[in-house]
């Protein structure tokens, strides 16, 4: 277990929850579910099985301070900055980098920082069984979560024969990675039995990763070749900058794993939400008996299926349904609960009209 790293990916905006989610203080960075922010119950998921000294946050450069501070059980030397976002495919390759000088026959996981995650007994055993099953084979392995709906809002991973049953934990070959579904395509998903959400969630050992992108995407292979004699030196930051200037920005799923042809899916059976939106909370908190969910102070007359977020002022709704009410320091949103995923369009005409102060 001493070849076992993390890297947790923290570069997001988390612009669907605006107004509570701001450019200095993105999703990862709340406490939305829980206590802790979610970059903390990241972290503290590993418990047990990779300490903290071998995690690593992959971040954006403004946000370093902000995320240590956040998550202060990890050493903020690992915590990562990128000078600019290249997406999830430079920022696999840049955690490669980073265990690879610390331990070229290392495996390790991409994870994200803003997903909620249950059962961690089940969660950390299908880690650790992946972790140690990438260091003995040349394999790219990824989480696919059985689906409980056919979900438009996710990419689905289809797989077919196991490969490999190891402690509990079924490894299956992965056959393709499909985009998000429209609603009848994703219903056939889910009668198939063939087809998982796919995570975001990856597990594979140095050497497969730089073998898999020397065949699929050379570009970053040669990042992984640039960084690694430098990282953890005082020169990192600097040959950091030179190596993204020009880099494309690509997925990790365009860039690779829609190309590999030894992908192992695991079958994720452990409670997960990626927390996408507001409607998210309805799965993490106890509504009222007219349906309402509440998170701070809130008071309702006649009103039935809302979600309120209102800490630190009380928000009163009458005679009104299916709405999110959300109060922030300097900003309010109010919108029907099937508009949701259009507080991202809100955001970028927020962008466009260059009023910084309120993103």
């Amino acid at each position: 277990m001493d070849r076992m790293y993390a890297v947790i990916l923290a570069g997001g905006r988390g612009e669907r929850f605006w107004p509570l989610s701001r450019t200095q203080r993105p999703k990862q960075l709340l406490s939305l579910v829980g206590d802790a922010t979610l970059l903390a119950q990241a972290v503290d998921r590993l418990e047990g099985l990779i300490p903290p000294e071998r995690v690593y946050v992959i971040t954006n450069q403004d946000l370093v301070e902000a995320s240590q501070a956040a998550a202060p059980q990890l050493p903020l030397e690992n915590i990562i900055g990128e000078p600019v976002g290249r997406d999830t495919a430079a920022a696999a390759a840049l955690g490669a980098a980073l265990v690879k000088a610390k331990d070229p026959d290392a495996s390790f996981c991409i994870l994200t920082a803003d997903h909620v995650i249950g059962d961690l007994d089940i969660y950390r055993n299908t880690l650790k069984q992946s972790l140690l099953l990438a260091q003995q084979r040349d394999v790219l392995i990824t989480i696919g979560i059985q689906p409980t709906e056919p979900s438009t809002g996710y990419g689905y991973i289809e797989a077919a024969d196991v490969d490999a049953e190891i402690e509990a934990v079924t490894f299956l070959k992965a056959i393709r990675f499909v985009e998000k579904p429209d609603a009848e395509t994703a219903q056939t998903y889910l009668e198939s039995g063939r087809f998982c959400w796919n995570s975001g969630m990856f597990i594979w050992s140095v050497r497969a990763i730089e073998n898999a992108l020397e065949r699929h995407r050379l570009p970053l292979k040669s990042l992984i070749d640039d960084l690694t004699p430098v990282a953890h030196t005082e020169a990192f930051s600097d040959a950091l900058r030179d190596a993204y200037a020009d880099l494309e920005k690509i997925s990790i799923d365009y860039a690779l794993m829609e190309k590999a042809d030894n992908i192992l899916m695991v079958r994720g059976t452990f409670a997960w939400d990626d927390v996408g939106a507001w409607p998210a909370l309805d799965n993490h908190f106890d509504a009222d008996a007219e349906g309402n969910v509440s998170i701070g102070d809130s008071e309702t007359v006649d009103a039935n299926q809302n979600i309120v977020y209102s800490k630190g002022r009380l928000t009163a709704l009458i005679g009104v349904s299916d709405l999110i009410v959300v109060q922030a320091d300097d900003a309010t949103l109010i919108c029907p609960r099937d508009r949701a995923q259009d507080v991202k369009k809100l955001v970028e005409k927020l962008k466009q009209a260059d009023k910084k102060q309120w993103l």
